[in-house]
């Protein structure tokens, strides 16, 4: 923790970002002697939202400009802010000065680390692995890419024999000392391609959260990608392979990309000395989170699925897979990128109908069109009474839209909560 202090004292810091995990980090920075300017898109910030931060730090708002880091030593980037996208202004500091909120805060850690990544499943696989060490008695902090921001934890002078963390491929390019005791990655797919070069860069961001580790650590892959991976030197830890099981019986958590997150946090959760009997009580009572496969209600027989959160592809793919009854699903929203007639072996023989809604119709339509019956609505609300009206007794009507939700909503839970209340409003 003194090193730490040491990096940042007296430094001239820029954080990036007003949200909570910025502000935390400024607050992190002062009560560490840096001298702080905070740096944010938004043309004024509130005092309001400032708090006790106002007056102690320089404001440089506005759109991002060289200027606002010309003086910088070091830069922090909250979790929502890609280098990348704004890499033109970062250019009067040196690329080894620009970290993410995560590797910062990771500098003043001394439990050891349990960290997760992968395209789709964090949080889940995140909460669920926090959830099992709880239940076995052991200290959990949970944050990252969710909950209470690492700076503020470590602000609150928290203490835990685990802190176990969710991470993105934005955060991991721009960690350089990052060093987990155990790190997850529960899968590979295309997502981000707006923000990445290609695949191989999204892949390398994903593969950086193993770079650091050692013999003393454990790297918990998956099996699938077992053949990639063994061609890659990205890691010195011991490397633990992983694939669906039914180890451990997960009622409310359905299809086989789950049963791979539970084998998962089972393979992580047990290097800290978990029992497996205390493992699956957990798992048997653990439910899905908001929108990730969150049953909302059965009506007449059909089925109504809240899967908003899945943003990609595989996600819709996998999500698909999980029933084995008839899917109407729900497709529409900003794409991401991939290749459409991916979808197509999971849909056949599983999807008898598709309600397209909102964006991405261009995309959607000329693959899937000729091969399931499909229609386009402007909004969610149209496309959910229409595929009801539509239904029979023992469907599925699944909201998995693969797609970002920002042609309509503020976020995916923004979309997931409209499905919802239109679900309780049928008849």
């Amino acid at each position: 923790m003194r090193n730490a202090t040491d990096r940042v004292r007296d430094k001239q810091v820029v954080v990036v970002g007003a949200g909570k995990s910025g502000l935390a980090a400024a607050r992190l920075l002062l009560e560490n002697g840096a001298r702080v300017a905070l740096a944010d898109a938004k043309p004024e910030i509130s005092a309001e939202v400032l708090g006790d931060l106002a007056g102690r730090l320089d404001l440089r708002l506005g759109a991002h400009t060289p200027e606002q880091f010309r003086d910088a030593d070091l830069v922090v980037l909250s979790p929502g802010v890609p280098a990348k996208k704004i890499a033109a202004a970062l250019a009067p500091v040196a690329p080894e000065n620009v970290v993410a909120e995560l590797e910062f805060a990771s500098w003043f850690l001394e439990a050891p680390i349990l960290a997760v990544t992968g395209t789709n499943g964090k949080t889940t696989t995140t909460t669920l692995v926090s959830r099992i060490l709880e239940d076995a008695g052991k200290t959990v902090f949970t944050g990252g890419n969710i909950g209470t921001p690492l700076c503020e934890f470590i602000l609150q002078g928290g203490r835990a024999d685990v802190v176990v963390l969710e991470v993105s491929s934005f955060q991991l390019q721009n960690c350089r000392t990052f060093k987990p005791s155990v790190a997850v990655l529960l899968n590979f797919a295309p997502n981000h391609l707006d923000y990445h070069l290609d695949m191989e860069e999204y892949l390398s961001a994903k593969l950086n959260l193993f770079a650091r580790m050692d013999g003393n650590g454990t790297a918990i892959l998956p099996e699938e990608m077992r053949d990639e991976l063994s061609k890659r030197d990205f890691t010195r830890a011991r490397m633990v392979w992983f694939a669906p099981t039914d180890r451990f019986p997960a009622p409310h958590l359905h299809g086989a990309h789950n049963r791979a997150n539970v084998e998962a946090a089972w393979q992580a959760a047990k290097l800290f000395g978990v029992g497996e009997e205390s493992a699956r009580a957990t798992v048997a009572a653990f439910l899905p989170l908001a929108h990730r496969l969150q049953t909302v209600t059965e009506k007449n027989g059909v089925l109504f699925v809240d899967d908003s959160k899945s943003t990609t592809l595989d996600s819709t793919a996998a999500a698909v897979k999980s029933f084995e009854r008839p899917v109407r699903l729900l497709l529409g929203g900003v794409f991401k990128g991939g290749d459409v007639a991916s979808l197509l072996p999971a849909l056949d023989g599983r999807v008898v109908e598709i309600g397209l809604f909102g964006a991405a119709r261009e995309i959607f339509e000329p693959v899937l069109g000729g091969r399931f019956p499909l229609f386009w609505e402007p909004d969610l609300d149209k496309a959910v009474r229409r595929l009801a009206a539509n239904s029979r007794s023992g469907d599925v009507i699944l909201l998995s839209p693969a797609t970002a939700s920002f042609d309509a909503y503020t976020s995916y839970g923004a979309r997931g909560d409209h499905f919802q209340r239109i679900v309780r409003e049928l008849p």
